[in-house]
């Protein structure tokens, strides 16, 4: 079959389009954006065309998809409807796919990608496995029985899988500007565990995902003694965690894994106890998790010179606290600083006294303009990065143009934080750390 993949860079949108390419089909898209993305490496090596106009003919038996940052007055869409073309929602093509395989669908507000990319990993490690990870990641391959999906609960996509089971790591207040409260977002993660066919493993710590009336039989894991797996005898050290697992009060085994922070060993006991139910032996467990690289933007470390940056996807108060947690853990007598970029005003104007705690956490804050393509700003009056900024002290807006703002930073960890590209950060901060002459 043949597939027009619109925003084709966008990281579900780039995952699917790679795995529909695995699996034999044509498939092509177009985007709006020139400029390198990391999300567009696996296009580029699957030779999938990108295109960036409007004047390039779609064979009329193609079916066509696009990414919700896309409004339906978008050229292109009005294009491929004015040519009669089919089109099919994203996530309804992705729910197609998994549906051949025995899935393993990875919700919640957090720590999906983290949680997606650890299972793959230990599945590779026993043998193979198909994946879409909301990282860019995605390979499918007919021979393989398991499909991991991360499965986004944005404008409630992952209703549209029907996985034999799944994953809650946590619910909380987010995408607010698709859904009315908590309550909304509960009810729909509960449609979500309940299309689950054999078992949901669900983070017994978290209050809402207690809640849920679970039709599905379920395992809930944690640090509380009342979960069924409990995580015991933590140790966050500065070259990563160490924790023992016990199932229903007995001593399953003893880990370690190079990711930092009390959430991250959240998430790899989710990845753990999915693994053992599949049949996975411990010690191909233990080994893959020794060796572990998280997904793309997520606690990615770089040095340039003296300067440590971390790269990271959180964009949501909750994860941004985590990571500048984590980044304590492993750089703890280093001074922080945070540059966050948001990329919605909904979210701005809903969490800006969340925002301004956590990102008071750094010892010096930095924002950059709002970076958002799928909001009117005229829809949301005095809603700004300095809603945000007004609320710390001492905290500055800054944009590649203005890096050298961080020049009495050279000793410190940067965390570069936000989901929106930020490749033009990143690199004006390392051509900015290099042209600073060496002391002899």
């Amino acid at each position: 079959m043949k597939y027009y993949c619109i925003g084709i860079k966008g990281t579900g949108m780039s995952t699917l389009a790679q795995i529909l390419h695995d699996l034999g089909n044509d498939v092509s898209g177009y985007d709006d954006a020139r400029e390198h993305k990391f999300t567009e490496d696996g296009l580029v090596e699957r030779n999938i065309p990108i295109y960036y106009d409007g004047e390039h003919s779609i064979d009329p038996d193609t079916i066509v998809t696009y990414s919700v940052a896309f409004s339906e007055e978008h050229p292109e869409i009005q294009r491929v409807k004015s040519l009669g073309l089919k089109i099919v929602k994203y996530n309804e093509v992705m729910g197609d796919i998994i549906s051949q395989f025995k899935s393993i669908g990875v919700s919640g507000t957090h720590g999906k990608t983290t949680t997606s990319s650890l299972i793959r990993t230990i599945l590779e490690a026993a043998g193979g496995c198909n994946y879409f990870i909301g990282a860019g990641d995605g390979y499918a391959s007919q021979a393989n029985d398991y499909f991991v999906v991360e499965s986004d609960e944005f404008n409630r996509h992952f209703t549209a899988y029907h996985p034999m089971y799944s994953v809650i790591t946590n619910i909380e207040a987010e995408h607010l500007e698709c859904y009315k409260d908590v309550d909304d977002i509960r009810d729909t993660f509960e449609i979500f565990a309940n299309q689950t066919s054999k078992l949901v493993v669900a983070n017994g710590d978290n209050a809402e995902v207690k809640k849920i009336n679970y039709n599905t039989k379920v395992l809930f894991y944690g640090f509380g003694f009342h979960n069924d797996v409990v995580i015991q005898n933590l140790k966050l050290l500065e070259e990563g965690s160490r924790f023992d697992i016990y199932i229903k009060e007995e001593l399953y085994g003893s880990f370690e894994v190079p990711l930092y922070g009390k959430h991250m060993v959240s998430n790899v006991c989710a990845a753990i106890i999915i693994c053992r139910e599949l049949g996975i032996d411990k010690d191909t467990i233990h080994e893959a998790l020794l060796n572990f690289k998280n997904a793309k933007r997520r606690f990615a470390i770089e040095k340039v010179r003296n300067t440590v940056i971390i790269d990271d996807y959180a964009h949501h108060p909750t994860e941004i606290k985590a990571t500048l947690e984590a980044a304590k853990q492993r750089f703890p007598d280093k001074r922080l600083v945070v540059i966050f970029r948001p990329n919605t005003y909904s979210r701005t104007k809903d969490f800006k006294n969340e925002f301004i705690e956590v990102l008071s956490m750094a010892d010096k804050t930095y924002l950059t303009e709002i970076k958002c393509n799928r909001e009117d700003p005229k829809k949301y009056p005095g809603i700004s990065s300095k809603t945000i900024i007004n609320g710390i002290p001492d905290a500055e807006l800054i944009s590649p143009e203005t890096i050298d703002k961080i020049g009495g930073e050279l000793d410190s960890v940067i965390c570069v934080l936000g989901c929106a590209y930020m490749e033009d950060l990143l690199q004006a901060i390392r051509n900015f750390i290099n042209s600073i002459p060496e002391e002899e």
